[in-house]
């Protein structure tokens, strides 16, 4: 796994998590053969070393609310000092640059549904070190961006068993929109920063009753509006972001082919924009060589898919809400 130190048990212990990121430690010893304070511990060093987080973060879509796709293009060497002052801002996530490192690729969320806007992008403006500048508003995801393990799963179909729960189930699309109060920032922002931090962490960080905490993360988690995912390293993982691609579809096949690019695995973030195209993918594959099959074969069996533009990921900045540990 690329320049990174690590094991069966780290990847095992990564694997169970894709299955239940909360799952206590004591639950995830079990199932793996191993003892408690040795996954506990385990699990601490990835979290460190900034080669494995799980966050918790919200579904934009079902609180009403905006996410917005931005491409920054720079002045040559700008690039990443702007990505990483992008990074810090706790509304983005996904800074990653691109093009040869002269351009930059975000999410930015908003967290005001009545502001269709978020603040931060009245604030972005081009200048010395921003040569231009696209937003794309995401107006429907056909896949939401969350993870995937990492190559083959180090699990058996029993241990994956053993994890799953129905607490976990997905939430159903028919629930109403929930209202996230403004006395939950204080919780999602915690688990953000670390979705496996125990009720009595969160109750210390909100000044609430652990109860009161146990029951609210349960109630978001039901209605859909919390979900937990996890930020792995990319030099921990087989498989490596290669490419975003901007598409150009005939407005009568945008629905077939965005659900047909969010069918396949090699793609797991697909999104309807407004803007200059109209559809937005990451496109995952092992090497330059397979992005040239995937485009030059699977691609161009898509019905109205008129243009295709390619921005190669070179480095990650920032994933959901970690910042990826400065190269050596």
């Amino acid at each position: 796994m690329g320049n990174i130190n690590i094991d069966l048990l780290d990847r095992r212990i990564i694997h169970a998590l894709y299955v239940d990121p909360r799952a206590p430690f004591s639950r995830l010893a079990e199932v793996l053969g191993s003892s408690e304070p040795t996954v506990s511990r385990r699990y601490r060093r990835l979290f460190d070393d900034r080669i494995l987080r799980v966050v918790g973060q919200l579904d934009s879509q079902r609180l009403g609310q905006y996410d917005w796709a931005v491409r920054i293009r720079c002045a040559p060497g700008s690039a990443p000092t702007v990505a990483t002052k992008l990074a810090h801002h706790p509304d983005t996530s996904w800074v990653q640059l691109t093009s040869g490192g002269t351009e930059i690729f975000s999410m930015i969320h908003s967290r005001d549904g009545e502001q269709r806007t978020p603040l931060l992008l009245s604030q972005l403006s081009v200048g010395r070190q921003v040569v231009d500048l696209e937003a794309y508003c995401l107006v429907h995801l056909f896949a939401p961006g969350s993870s995937a393990p990492p190559g083959p799963s180090e699990l058996s179909h029993g241990e994956i068993a053993q994890l799953l729960s129905p607490a976990r189930d997905s939430a159903s699309i028919d629930r109403p929109k929930a209202k996230l109060q403004d006395s939950d920032w204080p919780l999602v922002q915690a688990l953000a920063e670390d979705g496996r931090a125990s009720y009595r962490q969160l109750a210390a960080r909100t000044h609430w009753h652990e109860s009161t905490v146990r029951r609210r993360v349960e109630e978001l988690t039901a209605s859909g509006v919390l979900f937990f995912d996890l930020d792995l390293a990319s030099d921990a993982s087989e498989f490596r972001p290669q490419a975003l691609l901007w598409m150009s579809v005939a407005p009568t096949n945008l629905r077939g082919v965005g659900q047909a690019l969010a069918s396949r695995p090699e793609f797991p973030f697909v999104a309807a924009t407004t803007g200059s195209t109209n559809l937005v993918g990451a496109l995952v594959c092992p090497d330059d060589r397979s992005l040239y099959e995937y485009l030059t074969g699977e691609m161009t069996a898509l019905d109205g898919l008129t243009h295709i533009e390619t921005a190669p990921v070179m480095q990650i900045v920032k994933m959901h809400a970690t910042m990826a540990a400065p190269r050596p």
